[in-house]
């Protein structure tokens, strides 16, 4: 990286009205603004070579702060979906968050058009560059996939009550959850994310946004969502990491679109061990791995008022107590929602949302 490293708060780069605004709102507070000159030397001036992925917000950098601290930097399109409202909801939200489960905010910067947001780096990126990696997925043993379902677990659970706000994350899925160095998995992007009222049980919208084959079906078809909506996306992904594969995978049987009515088809059929991950060989206790897979349908049932809670699913997964049988999951197709105004985009990112509350 070349050029000289400036100090990372905002202090004597020219104002937008915009920058003044939003630096205003955070006077009061410890939260860091940073200056954008900083954010071009840490990244290179959002160099190729520092691009950690790309996607409907616009794309992600990894940068070197003077102080030797990797930094990751969320840069937003100027063409996406996610304005000034939206990027403040993100900043307000992560920044009253604090559990080792969701990922770090560092700051933001923001100036006339330029709105970045500056996390922890994680080295190890997405859940999704492991489970979904011929290759990268051998170093995920059971007891390694257990913890990190344990950990999104927790991670949820502290969003929907033990935080100091409920919030609905809208967008869980495997390239939203981090790792670190020990693989211990952080929960990421709160774009889409909801606050609601503590006694508020869901919430129904006229413009539906996620990612298909992670969204409810009452979410994806009549826009309602509650903390439910977020236990349906857990369950998709607690059977991808036993399975090893997406969602979207379809199955040659003739029968199984999708991952979850392929573990659905077998569960009946008494062989649901089937769907377990080859690479883990024989070398996972099996009762503790038919468990998770209950769980996850537990999670997927189409009823939300079946679904079970984030406080109970914690529970059903760090004892050895008797689970209830799963009703039958909802197998829904994009064609359903007809009504409704749904957000998208081909290779997983999802364009925001944002409401008064």
């Amino acid at each position: 990286m070349t050029g000289k490293r400036q100090s990372s708060y905002s202090s004597n780069f020219e104002d937008s009205p915009s920058r003044r605004e939003f630096i205003g709102s955070k006077r009061n507070s410890s939260f860091p603004v940073f200056d954008l000159r900083t954010i071009i030397v840490a990244t290179d001036n959002f160099s190729a070579a520092n691009e950690l992925g790309k996607g409907g917000f616009g794309s992600v950098y990894k940068g070197l702060l003077q102080n030797k601290m990797e930094i990751a930097v969320k840069r937003l399109s100027k063409c996406s979906g996610q304005g000034v409202e939206e990027f403040k909801n993100e900043v307000a939200l992560i920044a009253k968050l604090q559990h080792r489960n969701l990922v770090r905010i560092l700051g933001c910067c923001i100036q006339g058009e330029e709105k970045m947001l500056v996390y922890e780096y994680l080295s190890n990126k997405s859940l999704d560059t492991f489970i979904f990696d011929e290759t990268k997925r051998l170093c995920l043993d059971w007891g390694k996939r257990l913890e990190i379902i344990c950990g999104i677990a927790r991670g949820i659970l502290y969003l929907h009550q033990d935080s100091r706000l409920r919030i609905i994350h809208r967008d869980l899925k495997a390239s939203n959850i981090l790792l670190d160095n020990t693989l211990n998995p952080k929960i990421s992007d709160f774009g889409m994310a909801r606050i609601v009222g503590g006694d508020q049980i869901e919430v129904n919208t006229n413009r539906v946004v996620g990612t298909y084959g992670y969204m409810s079906p009452e979410y994806a078809m009549q826009g309602v969502f509650s903390i439910k909506s977020d236990v349906y996306s857990f369950g998709v992904l607690l059977l991808e990491i036993i399975a090893g594969k997406k969602n979207g995978t379809c199955y040659h049987d003739g029968l199984s679109p999708n991952l979850i009515e392929h573990v659905w088809d077998l569960w009946g059929e008494g062989k649901a061990m089937e769907i377990v991950d080859a690479s883990l060989g024989e070398t996972y206790p099996a009762n503790e791995v038919l468990r998770c897979i209950q769980i996850g349908l537990l999670c997927v049932q189409e009823h939300a008022r079946d679904r079970p809670t984030m406080l109970t699913i914690v529970f059903m997964l760090g004892n050895d107590t008797p689970l209830p049988s799963p009703k039958q999951p909802a197998f829904i197709s994009t064609s359903t929602n007809n009504n409704r105004e749904m957000l998208t985009s081909i290779n997983e990112v999802s364009i925001s949302e944002i409401d008064g509350r």
